[in-house]
């Protein structure tokens, strides 16, 4: 359990350091996403997913 909270602080530090670094650029990137259709989204959402979940495999010694 202690490593899901650890994840999940990591994620906040991440987007907080995207906020914190690159506010336009994020803007912008949100802005590009709202444009974009629901299924191109949930498919960008999808592979970043499986990668996600790849590189976590891999990197716990799977």
């Amino acid at each position: 359990m202690a490593d899901l909270w650890a994840a999940l602080c990591l994620v906040a530090v991440l987007e907080g350091l995207f906020l914190f670094a690159a506010p336009g650029a994020w803007k912008r990137a949100a802005e590009q996403l709202q444009a974009m259709p629901d299924e191109h989204v949930r498919r960008i959402g999808g592979i970043v997913l499986i990668l996600g979940i790849v590189s976590l495999y891999l990197v716990r010694g799977g």
